[in-house]
């Protein structure tokens, strides 16, 4: 692919993604996993429960969870990316409905999303997240097949979407 090849974009930038940690991703959010939380047997002995796995911030200007199933299709890398959303009034948090590894790209919350300041992680397709109030990110990225995301998100009043392009944009090669 000629990452140059249209004119009306400025050079972009290469950003090679890294293997999603709670310790890499704690600027951004929290991982949402079973690896590494505490459980404890709950329904009889036949059901162990992984409590508060994410700080779920919904309630701002009135505002309520919400939860949806999106369903994404797939791409393949290497992958343009030339826009980034933000919630201000709320978290938003992804968990697969499937095991297929899965792209999480973000930027700090702030005015506007710094290119430079750009990160992108592989979950391994067990792993969810829930980005903070405020952190810039780009819609999930499917790479195998259809895949279908618990989200868990809120409605109610007040402007809780903006969408930002990133001027030069980036471009997400394989994995580290």
């Amino acid at each position: 692919m000629n990452f140059n090849s249209d004119p009306k974009y400025p050079k972009p930038r290469p950003l090679v993604p890294q293997a999603l940690t709670a310790e890499a991703f704690a600027e951004f959010g929290d991982v949402i996993s079973t690896e590494h939380s505490a459980s404890e047997l709950i329904n009889e002995g036949n059901t162990e429960k992984f409590g508060d796995l994410a700080g779920i911030d919904t309630d701002a200007e009135g505002g309520r969870t919400a939860v949806h199933i999106y369903r994404s299709q797939p791409r393949t890398l290497p992958l343009r990316i030339g826009v980034m959303e933000r919630h201000p009034l709320s978290s938003q948090a992804f968990m697969p409905l499937h095991s297929n590894p899965f792209l999480v790209i973000v930027a700090p919350a702030g005015e506007e999303p710094e290119p430079t300041a750009v990160r992108a992680f592989i979950s391994d397709g067990q792993q969810g997240v829930n980005l903070r109030r405020g952190t810039w990110h780009h819609f999930q990225v499917s790479l195998q097949e259809v895949s279908d995301y618990l989200v868990i998100d809120r409605m109610g009043p007040g402007a809780n979407f903006e969408e930002r392009q990133l001027s030069p944009p980036l471009f997400i090669l394989g994995a580290e």
